[in-house]
């Protein structure tokens, strides 16, 4: 015997007894089952990449895991970022049990980042299938299953924020959409969940605040005179909780020294705004490509930039749709208006933070390095897509005039574009591009192992070479940061600087010709030690027998 239903998302359901145990077990519908093999072929996809430390490390990377380090032995508890007093240190805590066992190891690093890209998929899928459609919802698991470099980057690699806030936003307005629709039990249980949520991303990652204003707007239409009572009591609760961290550390922070003075004096250190029109062709020619994987991290062509253009178009059509749709919807049930509700938070999300990125010099000045901060718009892919698979489907079911299905063979036509570009992106990426991040990445630990072994093991060198040798040496070689002039560099965690400082005869390493070691050159002029010791992966290693520190 065989039986069927519908499920919550609008999808059918099919089961069949369990006979030796008397139960029922589901059976995945055709959508369900195509979107499990696309998010399953997503996660081994970037699994490999993971387990060969593709897209490339670097110090930024390297600072997190060499937190998680501090945090598995115990000797650190940090709240932020060694030298970013904004950005939370959740990745480092979720990476530290895998550190203390594996010990110092991208792979090791990245694993919990792995896990959170298959929860946001899950996330995004169900989200997605609430909202609009099945079928729907298996395309948007497929396009996200594609990886160029600028988008595992953002996945994958352990620099703060992005990962974790996704699944976050996607689990709060499943949340909202479940209590809209009475289906969910523990209701108070369920806010006091959302509001954990709302604290552990505002602590994480700031970028995703304008995310956090909708959801929450959301959330108060769904649920507002619940609110009133013990429910916005345990609301607040949860974010006290999920915020805790930041909360006690901005309250013993000095003045000037908390959360939001550093924010905003980094983001004063910009320099001129560039006119709007800059910022606009930065923000959506280049960021809006670029975050959704159409182009390849050096940069957009002219014929890959077609979806920055037509994105704030789709925005407000989205928009559109979601509130025709709430106004059609004004006599059913709450559930069934919480569905554009939803989609217009989503819209609304994406439209905030595309404004607040654009308002920023680096959108014009470096939109390549910082469309990084525009990642997050993949959690409105859904609706954002949703007005061109509408049309799509009216022009192939016919149920449509003329117009219509030109309109339908249009959308149709973008659809098939925006998928095509995404994967030839990550196919161009997986043959050339990940044979340039492994040979960085071999260069970079045979640093770490000649330097481990023959010593120097206090050395100087630049940013971008400094803590990732630390971590990739366990930190048994110390490094601290100079600029290319020789003077003291960015050194956020301040004891390897004193210890490397208080060396009697520290190295330097430096990349073959560059600034530096142009510079070290002149200052050795003709001593006898001024040749390197070394020459490996790229750099040369130098250790004259007095300290050349012109900053003293």
């Amino acid at each position: 015997m065989k039986h069927s239903g519908r499920d919550d998302d609008g999808g059918v359901v099919v089961s069949h007894p369990e006979q030796h145990r008397g139960r029922w077990r589901p059976r995945l519908d055709r959508p369900a089952l195509v979107a499990l093999l696309f998010g399953l072929a997503g996660v081994g996809y970037r699994l490999i990449l993971t387990l060969y430390t593709v897209p490339v490390s670097n110090s930024d990377e390297a600072t997190f895991g060499l937190a998680a380090l501090h945090i598995a032995q115990g000797r650190e508890r940090p709240v932020f970022l060694y030298g970013q007093h904004y950005m939370g240190m959740l990745e480092s805590y979720l990476a530290a049990p895998l550190v203390a066992v594996a010990g110092p190891s991208w792979p090791a690093l990245r694993l919990p980042m792995l896990a959170l890209y298959a929860v946001f998929l899950y996330l995004i899928h169900r989200l997605t299938r609430r909202l609009c459609a099945p079928w729907f919802a298996a395309f948007v698991v497929g396009l996200l299953a594609l990886g160029p470099e600028r988008v595992v980057r953002d996945q994958l690699t352990v620099v703060g924020g992005r990962p974790e806030v996704k699944p976050a936003v996607l689990l709060m307005l499943l949340i909202t959409v479940g209590l809209a629709a009475g289906t969910v039990h523990r209701r108070r249980l369920a806010i006091a969940l959302f509001g954990l949520l709302v604290g552990l991303a505002a602590w994480s990652d700031w970028l995703i605040l304008p995310y956090l204003a909708v959801a929450g707007l959301a959330l108060l239409w769904a649920v507002r005179r619940e609110l009133l009572g013990w429910s916005g009591l345990l609301l607040v609760a949860g974010f006290v909780v999920g915020a805790a961290p930041m909360i006690y550390d901005n309250l013993r922070a000095p003045p000037g020294a908390d959360s939001l003075s550093v924010f905003r004096a980094v983001s004063t250190k910009a320099g001129p705004l560039p006119p709007w029109s800059e910022r606009i062709r930065g923000g959506l020619l280049e960021g809006v490509p670029l975050a959704h994987g159409l182009c390849p991290v050096d940069g957009c062509g002219r014929w890959q930039q077609w979806f920055g253009l037509l994105y704030p178009v789709l925005l407000v059509v989205a928009a559109v749709l979601a509130v025709v749709a709430y106004r059609r919807a004004a006599g059913a049930s709450r559930g069934e208006r919480a569905r554009p509700v939803v989609q217009l938070a989503l819209v609304a999300g994406a439209a905030l933070t595309l404004l607040s990125y654009v308002r920023t010099p680096l959108a014009a000045t470096s939109p390549l390095d910082n469309a990084r901060y525009l990642s997050v718009l993949q959690l409105s892919l859904p609706a954002v897509l949703w007005p061109l698979w509408v049309a799509a489907v009216a022009c192939w079911r016919g149920t449509v005039g003329a117009l219509g299905r030109l309109t339908g063979a249009l959308a149709t036509a973008v659809l098939a574009a925006l998928t095509a570009t995404t994967l030839v992106i990550t196919v161009l990426f997986a043959t050339t591009g990940v044979r340039a991040s492994r040979t960085e990445e071999r260069q970079a630990r045979e640093l770490a192992g000649a330097l481990r072994a023959n010593g120097p093991h206090e050395v100087y060198g630049d940013y971008w070479t400094c803590n990732r040798l630390i971590f990739n040496a366990d930190e048994t070689v110390v490094c601290g940061v100079l600029d290319g002039d020789l003077s003291p560099g960015r050194n956020r965690y301040l004891p390897y600087w004193r210890q490397v400082g208080r060396a009697e005869r520290p190295g330097y390493v430096v990349e073959v010709d560059s600034p530096m070691e142009r510079r070290l050159r002149r200052l050795l002029a003709d001593r006898p030690d001024a040749a390197p010791v070394r020459e490996v992966g790229g750099y040369r290693v130098y250790h004259p027998d007095t300290p050349v520190r012109p900053w003293r």
